[in-house]
């Protein structure tokens, strides 16, 4: 068992634990091992293998009092934006280098050990993985820490801002892990390494504890190989967090598994998804999105025709507009969120300075990278006085404008589905002196974010170089179900998402 312990998602785990074929520790044993023998893959920026035996053995102590929690004892690991109390919290930041929380995030409480009387699902944290600085990137090579590299291509982005919790899963060292999604940090690193990842409705989960970028935008969600892993993790992740979180929704946490396997009303075994409408935006399609991920997009959607369904074009008009828009709105926030690391309350403090202003000019140089640094000047530049109403104010009308488009868009469809990004990944450092290529890259994730709509990537295939495509499924809000379903009907008749890459063959599917 323990040479196929790596092979399993999350939901076969748990099985697998629940039955009593495995014990959690003999599981994260073994997955940390395998993590050991991955360390040039570069997902992983903390590790510590007491604490996790330390979980570990209390999960397999309340299995043995006969707790049943489907999550209880499954190892997992954390994007490293989301405090720890066990692993030192850096969000892939010099400026927080060593930093150690006193308390964890909501979402790591209620995926672990529980706080403040939530039980907590009782998953093991195996580590804390590699992102974008602060979460601002696309391809995780602005981690102060050295980028993580995609399993298909060590030479390429795994994505970001997530790139850790992606390449982790895909290389199979975690079956499942968490990630934040501000502006497709979820949906892109997920397509780049062929796993899969949901956004939910902004306020879905709660943002306490979350290393915040752009608060009106950040939002936590997982990451594993398939929708029911994704659905299993999510059902312990959302859930309202009014007296910490004051954007978190107030809606009863619910059981995202329910009723995966089921056809839909009216619709027969043979074609689950029968009813269910889905629109293709023509502006998703144009010329800007490469043929090899077209062509694997397509065939996706022939897919979910032969379950069922029925592929209806529509239009999102303003899909130009919010790459503008984002690159306004979320630097803007930045540059206010990350004001607090000063050298005096927060993070990093230079050695040597002369008075207070050089304290903070040489503290914030040494502690921030050249991408935070350059949205923090946008973002301060935009919100200054003369130019917050040409700027900050028409870009809030745009997005306003987006989300109209979407709910116009709804009326027609019952989903919307398209790419994830307009290529498969590139070559780690091919952006790095053109970042506006990068922002670029967020094309077709952006609108959904502004939106504050759920979105999620499902492994549809490969393209160029033998690099795995992302479908993008997009929901109205509170769609997540439906995003779930519809995917888990698609991977049933489809192995897309089972399939790993070479460097970590499997001698099963998992």
């Amino acid at each position: 068992m323990s040479t196929e312990l790596h092979q399993m998602g999350v939901a076969e785990l748990a099985a697998a634990l629940a039955a009593g074929r495995v014990s959690s520790v003999e599981a994260t044993q073994a997955l940390l091992q395998r993590v050991r023998a991955h360390e040039g893959l570069g997902a992983f920026l903390a590790v510590d293998e007491a604490a996790s035996l330390t979980q570990a053995r209390a999960a397999d102590e309340r299995r043995a009092r006969g707790e049943h929690n489907p999550l209880l004892g499954v190892p997992i690991a954390h994007k490293d934006v989301f405090v720890t109390r066990d692993f030192p919290t850096t969000a892939g930041s010099r400026m927080l280098a060593g930093y150690r929380s006193p308390f964890d995030a909501t979402v790591v409480a209620r995926l672990g050990g529980g706080a403040d009387g939530h039980p907590g699902a009782g998953a093991v944290t195996l580590g804390k993985l590699n992102c974008d600085e602060f979460a601002m990137g696309s391809g995780n090579d602005n981690s102060a820490f050295g980028p993580a590299r995609n399993p298909w291509d060590p030479a390429r982005v795994p994505g970001g801002s997530s790139g850790g919790s992606a390449a982790a899963v895909a290389a199979r060292l975690v079956p499942g892990a968490t990630g934040t999604d501000t502006g497709g940090s979820i949906r892109q690193p997920a397509a780049f390494c062929g796993v899969t990842g949901i956004k939910p409705t902004y306020g879905r989960c709660s943002r306490y504890g979350m290393v915040a970028y752009a608060s009106s935008l950040d939002q936590a969600g997982p990451i594993a190989r398939s929708a029911l892993d994704c659905a299993l993790l999510l059902s312990a992740m959302a859930g309202p967090d009014p007296d910490r979180d004051s954007t978190s929704l107030d809606r009863p946490a619910e059981d995202y598994t329910r009723g995966l396997d089921e056809p839909l009303p009216g619709a027969s075994a043979g074609r689950p998804l029968q009813g269910l409408r889905i629109g293709l935006p023509t502006e998703f399609f144009g010329a800007g999105c490469s043929a090899d991920v077209q062509a694997a997009v397509r065939a996706a959607l022939a897919e979910f025709e032969r379950l069922g369904a029925t592929l209806v074009d529509v239009s999102l008009p303003r899909t130009e507009l919010a790459i503008p828009a984002y690159y306004i709105i979320a630097p803007a926030e930045a540059s206010s969120n990350l004001g607090r690391y000063d050298g005096v309350r927060y993070g990093h403090r230079a050695a040597e300075y002369t008075d207070l202003l050089d304290m903070y000019r040489r503290s914030r140089s040494e502690g921030f990278g050249a991408e935070v640094q350059r949205r923090i000047l946008i973002g301060t530049y935009v919100l200054s006085h003369g130019y917050y109403d040409a700027y900050y104010l028409k870009a809030q009308q745009i997005r306003r404008l987006i989300a109209e488009d979407f709910l116009r868009a709804f009326e027609q469809c019952d989903l919307i589905a398209g790419p994830v990004a307009p290529t498969v990944a590139w070559a780690i450092g091919d952006k790095a002196d053109d970042p506006l290529s990068a922002y670029l890259a967020d094309i077709y994730t952006l609108p959904a974010s502004l939106a504050g709509l759920p979105g999620m990537s499902v492994p549809a295939g490969f393209g160029a170089g033998g690099l795995p495509v992302g479908l993008q499924l997009i929901g109205p809000h509170l769609a997540e179900p439906r995003l779930l379903h519809a995917a888990h009907q698609f991977q049933r008749v489809t192995d897309w998402h089972t399939r790993a890459p070479a460097s970590v063959t499997l001698s099963r599917q998992a």
